[in-house]
């Protein structure tokens, strides 16, 4: 399946080795963890036994944080303006 990747790569002009364990990280970040998929959920998607397997390997990014941080501001209607950046 990594040949497969690699040359996908090669052909749409991507200068990343792409891989089967890139995949699993693009999956927990972009695909999971960013659209508000718990940690636990991912930590069972991807077959961890232990949730700090999953910390480890699926990396928080800071749009999801933003996100958050979003939803207190409107829990308690703090104006974006207030909030130290």
């Amino acid at each position: 399946m990594n040949a497969y990747l690699k040359e996908i790569a090669d052909l749409c002009d991507i200068n990343k080795n792409l891989s089967t364990h890139t995949a699993r990280h693009t999956f927990a970040t972009t695909v999971t963890l960013t659209h508000g998929v718990s940690m636990e959920a991912v930590s069972k998607m991807l077959g961890h036994s232990s949730i700090s397997t999953t910390k480890q390997y699926a990396r928080i990014l800071d749009t999801l944080i933003i996100d958050e941080m979003k939803k207190v501001r409107q829990l308690y209607q703090i104006p974006a303006s207030r909030v130290p950046h």
